[in-house]
C-alpha cells in the first residue's frame, strides 16, 4: 500500500515533464497577451517629501538607527519615493561591503503575496478553480476536503512542515525539497491542527502544496512561472527565486549577535519563503497591483478580502495577505516575514497608494514596528499597537499575529 502511495504521489507530481500539446497552449495563449505596462521607480516632488520625511528619519533613527539594523527601507506615495535607505553590510561581520539599492534580500514570508498571486492569476484565466479540492492535483490526497482557497487563506488544517519534519525526526542531512513535503503528508500522516476548513492557522505548507500546483498547471517550475508572469514584465531584475545553486552569491542572514546562518534542511522549500528582492523592485509589485496592470479588479477584491471571523478583532487574512481591519473602516493590506534571520515588512494602503517596505538580514525585532508609519497616512490608529512587537516565526493558531 505505501509503494503504491509513494507511486500515486510520483505520478501526480510529474511537475517538470513536458506537457506537449498543453504546455503549446499556455505558451501559445502568454505570447498573445498584452504586455504589462512596466513601472519606472521616481522620486516624489521636495514638498511632497518634506510633508513626511522629519516622521520617518525621526521612525527609522528611534527604533532602527541604534539597535543593530543591516537593511533597506523604502516608503512611497503615489508610486513615487518619499524616503529612501540602506544601512549596514552584505555581511555585518566582514564589513567589506555596503549594501546598495541591488541587494536583494530574502523575503521570507512576503514571497507568500507572490504565491497568492500567482494562483489568483491561474484562476482569473479559468485554469483552476479555488474551490478545487487538492486530490485534483495529487492523486488520494489523505486530507480529504481540503480545497485549493483553504490553502490561500490558512484554513486547510493542515500540519505544518516546519514542526513536523522534526517532530518526526528528519534526517537533518537532506535537504528538504516541497515534493518532500507532499510526500511525508501520504507517508508520515501527521495528524490536522483541526478538522478542515474549520477556522484559520497560519501553516507553511499550505504554501509549500500551492507551489506544487502552480507547477502542475501551469507546466512551468515555480521559478519559470514567476518569472515570466510577474519579475521580467515588471522588470524586476534583481528579485529571484532561490535555489541551491544561489548559496553562494544569494545575501547571507544572521542572528541579532551576528551568528551567520549556513544552507539548512528546509531552505530549499518555496512558496511560502525563499524569494528574494530589493526594495525598489518590490515597490514595482506593489505598484502593478493598482489599475488592472496585471489582475481584475474581482481579482483583488477576493485577495484582499478577509476570510476568518470567527474571532472578534482587527486582525484578518485574505488569499496571501495579511489584513488590519480598523474600526473606522480604514484597511491595512500588507505581509510580514521571518526566516532565520531575514525579517522583512511589506505594507499597502491602498486607499492612499501608499507603500511601506523594510528589508533586514540581521534578526532586528524593531523592523515589525514599521506599521506605525501608516498613521502618517491616514487614521489608522497603529502608533500604540503594540502587537507587532508579537511577530513569531512559529506556526500561529489565532488570526493575524505571526511573521511567517
Amino acid at each position: 500500500m505505501k509503494n503504491r502511495l509513494v507511486q500515486l504521489i510520483l505520478l501526480s507530481a510529474v511537475l517538470y515533464g513536458c506537457r506537449q500539446q498543453a504546455d503549446k497552449k499556455i505558451a501559445s495563449e502568454a505570447a498573445t497577451q498584452p504586455p504589462v505596462e512596466v513601472f519606472q521607480v521616481g522620486y516624489a516632488d521636495k514638498m511632497t517629501a518634506v510633508k513626511y520625511e522629519s516622521a520617518i528619519n525621526t521612525f527609522f533613527n528611534r527604533n532602527l538607527g541604534s539597535r543593530g539594523f543591516n537593511g533597506s527601507w523604502l516608503v512611497a506615495k503615489d508610486g513615487e519615493i518619499i524616503s529612501e535607505g540602506y544601512k549596514g553590510y552584505r555581511d555585518p561581520l566582514q564589513k567589506d561591503s555596503e549594501l546598495t539599492s541591488t541587494d536583494a534580500f530574502h523575503l521570507a514570508s512576503v514571497s507568500k503575496t507572490f504565491t497568492a498571486m500567482a494562483v489568483l492569476k491561474l484562476w482569473e484565466e479559468g485554469k483552476l478553480s479555488l474551490d478545487a479540492d487538492l486530490s485534483t492535483f495529487f492523486a488520494e490526497f489523505p486530507y480529504p476536503g481540503t480545497t485549493v482557497k483553504m490553502l490561500l487563506n490558512h484554513r486547510s488544517g493542515l500540519p505544518n512542515y516546519t514542526n513536523y519534519l522534526d517532530v518526526y525526526k528528519w534526517d537533518k542531512k537532506k535537504l528538504a525539497t516541497n515534493l518532500d513535503v507532499l510526500t511525508t503528508l501520504y507517508t508520515l500522516k501527521p495528524g490536522l491542527q483541526f478538522p478542515t476548513g474549520k477556522r484559520f492557522s497560519y501553516c507553511n505548507t499550505n504554501y509549500a502544496l500551492l507551489a506544487l500546483i502552480i507547477e502542475k498547471v501551469s507546466g512551468q517550475t515555480y521559478h519559470d512561472y514567476l518569472t515570466e508572469t510577474f519579475f521580467r514584465p515588471l522588470q524586476m531584475n534583481d528579485t529571484y527565486v532561490f535555489r541551491e545553486v544561489d548559496f553562494d552569491r544569494s545575501l547571507p542572514s544572521f542572528e541579532w549577535n551576528n551568528r551567520k546562518y549556513g544552507l539548512e534542511f528546509m531552505d530549499l522549500v518555496y512558496g511560502d519563503k525563499n524569494i528574494y528582492s530589493t526594495v525598489r523592485d518590490m515597490l514595482k509589485w506593489d505598484q502593478a497591483l493598482y489599475n488592472n496592470k496585471l489582475f481584475k479588479d474581482s481579482t483583488l477584491l477576493a485577495a484582499f478580502s478577509g476570510y476568518s471571523y470567527e474571532k472578534a478583532g482587527t486582525r484578518n487574512y485574505g488569499l496571501g495577505w495579511r489584513l488590519t481591519e480598523v474600526e473606522n473602516g480604514k484597511k491595512i493590506v500588507y505581509h510580514n516575514g521571518w526566516w532565520h534571520g531575514n525579517n522583512t515588512v511589506f505594507i499597502r494602503l491602498p486607499e492612499e497608494n501608499a507603500t511601506i517596505i523594510v528589508l533586514g538580514n540581521k534578526f532586528n525585532r524593531g523592523i515589525y514596528k514599521a506599521k506605525q508609519l501608516c498613521d502618517l497616512f491616514g487614521d489608522y490608529r497603529q502608533s500604540n499597537n503594540r502587537f507587532q512587537d508579537k511577530e513569531m516565526e512559529n506556526n500561529e493558531t489565532m488570526v493575524g499575529g505571526g511573521s511567517n
